[in-house]
Protein backbone atom coordinates (compact mmCIF):
# COMPACT_ATOMS: atom_id res chain seq x y z
CA UNK A 1 0.00 0.00 0.00
CA UNK A 2 2.92 2.66 1.21
CA UNK A 3 4.93 1.79 -2.41
CA UNK A 4 1.70 2.34 -4.42
CA UNK A 5 1.00 5.55 -2.32
CA UNK A 6 4.70 6.40 -3.68
CA UNK A 7 4.56 5.25 -6.85
CA UNK A 8 1.21 7.34 -7.49
CA UNK A 9 2.98 10.54 -5.56
CA UNK A 10 5.62 10.27 -8.17
CA UNK A 11 3.68 9.75 -11.50
CA UNK A 12 1.42 12.93 -10.25
CA UNK A 13 5.00 14.75 -9.75
CA UNK A 14 6.32 13.92 -13.42
CA UNK A 15 2.89 14.92 -14.59
CA UNK A 16 2.85 17.99 -12.90
CA UNK A 17 6.65 18.90 -14.37
CA UNK A 18 5.19 17.87 -18.06
CA UNK A 19 2.37 20.57 -17.29
CA UNK A 20 4.81 23.10 -16.07
CA UNK A 21 7.92 22.28 -18.15
CA UNK A 22 10.34 24.56 -16.45
CA UNK A 23 9.06 23.88 -12.77
CA UNK A 24 12.00 21.63 -12.44
CA UNK A 25 14.24 24.41 -13.09
CA UNK A 26 12.69 26.39 -9.43
CA UNK A 27 13.04 23.21 -7.99
CA UNK A 28 16.34 21.96 -8.55
CA UNK A 29 18.09 25.33 -9.72
CA UNK A 30 21.64 24.05 -9.74
CA UNK A 31 23.42 20.54 -9.84
CA UNK A 32 24.35 19.52 -7.32
CA UNK A 33 27.13 18.28 -8.66
CA UNK A 34 29.19 20.68 -10.24
CA UNK A 35 26.66 23.07 -9.35
CA UNK A 36 26.31 24.66 -12.63
CA UNK A 37 22.84 27.03 -13.47
CA UNK A 38 20.19 24.31 -14.66
CA UNK A 39 18.06 27.28 -16.01
CA UNK A 40 21.29 27.99 -18.84
CA UNK A 41 21.47 24.58 -19.09
CA UNK A 42 18.39 23.79 -20.08
CA UNK A 43 18.31 22.07 -22.90
CA UNK A 44 20.87 19.79 -21.46
CA UNK A 45 19.20 19.29 -17.88
CA UNK A 46 17.61 15.92 -16.75
CA UNK A 47 15.48 15.04 -14.33
CA UNK A 48 15.01 11.89 -12.41
CA UNK A 49 12.39 10.11 -9.94
CA UNK A 50 13.34 7.77 -8.22
CA UNK A 51 10.89 4.45 -6.88
CA UNK A 52 11.38 6.13 -3.12
CA UNK A 53 9.40 9.03 -4.21
CA UNK A 54 12.94 11.62 -4.06
CA UNK A 55 14.03 13.15 -7.20
CA UNK A 56 17.23 14.96 -8.45
CA UNK A 57 17.64 17.86 -10.79
CA UNK A 58 21.50 17.73 -12.74
CA UNK A 59 22.98 19.72 -15.80
CA UNK A 60 23.64 16.93 -17.99
CA UNK A 61 23.39 13.30 -18.38
CA UNK A 62 27.01 13.12 -17.47
CA UNK A 63 25.77 14.26 -13.67
CA UNK A 64 22.49 11.89 -13.40
CA UNK A 65 25.03 8.77 -14.21
CA UNK A 66 27.11 10.40 -11.41
CA UNK A 67 23.66 10.65 -9.50
CA UNK A 68 22.81 6.78 -10.24
CA UNK A 69 25.92 5.62 -9.20
CA UNK A 70 25.71 7.15 -5.49
CA UNK A 71 22.24 5.83 -5.31
CA UNK A 72 22.45 1.79 -6.30
CA UNK A 73 19.81 1.29 -4.37
CA UNK A 74 17.28 2.79 -5.70
CA UNK A 75 15.33 2.59 -9.09
CA UNK A 76 14.64 5.09 -11.66
CA UNK A 77 11.08 5.46 -12.14
CA UNK A 78 10.91 8.64 -14.78
CA UNK A 79 14.05 10.19 -16.41
CA UNK A 80 13.34 13.10 -18.37
CA UNK A 81 16.12 15.37 -20.24
CA UNK A 82 15.78 18.72 -21.82
CA UNK A 83 15.50 19.08 -25.67
CA UNK A 84 17.93 20.69 -27.43
CA UNK A 85 16.06 22.73 -29.42
CA UNK A 86 12.78 23.29 -27.62
CA UNK A 87 14.60 23.11 -23.73
CA UNK A 88 11.33 20.92 -22.65
CA UNK A 89 11.75 18.19 -20.68
CA UNK A 90 10.86 15.14 -22.45
CA UNK A 91 10.98 11.18 -21.85
CA UNK A 92 14.92 10.67 -21.65
CA UNK A 93 14.17 6.64 -22.67
CA UNK A 94 11.93 7.43 -25.51
CA UNK A 95 14.12 10.63 -26.73
CA UNK A 96 16.46 10.38 -29.99
CA UNK A 97 20.11 11.00 -28.72
CA UNK A 98 23.22 12.31 -30.47
CA UNK A 99 26.26 11.30 -29.69
CA UNK A 100 29.34 13.37 -30.48
CA UNK A 101 29.87 15.93 -33.07
CA UNK A 102 31.40 19.23 -33.02
CA UNK A 103 29.23 21.03 -30.40
CA UNK A 104 30.82 20.92 -27.12
CA UNK A 105 29.60 18.77 -24.49
CA UNK A 106 28.08 19.84 -20.92
CA UNK A 107 30.53 18.51 -18.20
CA UNK A 108 31.52 15.89 -21.06
CA UNK A 109 34.40 16.14 -23.77
CA UNK A 110 32.18 14.32 -26.24
CA UNK A 111 28.64 15.54 -26.09
CA UNK A 112 25.18 13.98 -25.88
CA UNK A 113 21.86 15.63 -26.63
CA UNK A 114 18.56 14.51 -26.50
CA UNK A 115 15.48 15.21 -29.29
CA UNK A 116 11.85 14.27 -29.19
CA UNK A 117 12.04 14.56 -32.77
CA UNK A 118 14.32 12.16 -34.56
CA UNK A 119 14.01 14.07 -37.59
CA UNK A 120 15.51 17.18 -36.04
CA UNK A 121 18.47 15.03 -34.34
CA UNK A 122 18.88 13.73 -38.12
CA UNK A 123 19.14 17.62 -38.89
CA UNK A 124 21.51 18.40 -35.89
CA UNK A 125 23.94 15.32 -37.41
CA UNK A 126 23.75 17.05 -40.31
CA UNK A 127 25.01 20.23 -39.34
CA UNK A 128 27.47 19.09 -36.98
CA UNK A 129 27.88 15.85 -37.52
CA UNK A 130 27.78 12.74 -34.37
CA UNK A 131 25.98 9.68 -34.02
CA UNK A 132 22.43 8.90 -33.19
CA UNK A 133 21.51 6.91 -30.42
CA UNK A 134 19.12 5.37 -27.69
CA UNK A 135 18.89 6.21 -24.55
CA UNK A 136 20.70 3.08 -23.23
CA UNK A 137 24.09 3.98 -25.73
CA UNK A 138 24.04 7.47 -24.66
CA UNK A 139 24.27 6.38 -21.06
CA UNK A 140 26.79 3.37 -21.73
CA UNK A 141 28.83 6.25 -23.40
CA UNK A 142 28.17 8.28 -20.23
CA UNK A 143 29.35 6.06 -18.10
CA UNK A 144 32.81 5.27 -20.92
CA UNK A 145 33.22 8.71 -20.78
CA UNK A 146 33.23 9.47 -17.17
CA UNK A 147 37.11 8.74 -16.42
CA UNK A 148 37.90 11.16 -18.46
CA UNK A 149 35.69 13.95 -17.97
CA UNK A 150 36.24 14.00 -14.51
CA UNK A 151 39.73 14.15 -15.02
CA UNK A 152 39.17 17.44 -17.40
CA UNK A 153 36.92 18.99 -14.97
CA UNK A 154 39.21 18.52 -11.72
CA UNK A 155 42.01 20.19 -14.61
CA UNK A 156 39.72 22.55 -15.45
CA UNK A 157 38.67 23.60 -11.30
CA UNK A 158 42.58 23.41 -10.27
CA UNK A 159 43.78 25.54 -13.17
CA UNK A 160 40.47 28.03 -12.22
CA UNK A 161 41.80 27.48 -8.34
CA UNK A 162 45.37 29.02 -9.77
CA UNK A 163 44.31 31.92 -11.68
CA UNK A 164 42.54 33.22 -8.70
CA UNK A 165 45.18 32.47 -6.01
CA UNK A 166 47.37 34.75 -8.63
CA UNK A 167 44.92 37.42 -8.77
CA UNK A 168 44.57 36.97 -4.65
CA UNK A 169 48.39 37.95 -4.49
CA UNK A 170 48.30 40.32 -7.35
CA UNK A 171 45.75 42.01 -5.32
CA UNK A 172 47.08 41.92 -2.06
CA UNK A 173 50.49 43.20 -3.01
Amino acid sequence: MKKSILLIAALLFVATLVIGSQSDIVNHPSCPYCGMDRGKFSFSRMLIVYDDGSQIGTCSVRCAAVDMVNNLDKAPLQMMVGDYYTDELIDAETATWVIGGNRPGVMSKRAKWAFAKHAEAEVFVAENSGELATFEEALQATFTDLYEDTRMIRERRKARRARMAAEQTTTNQ
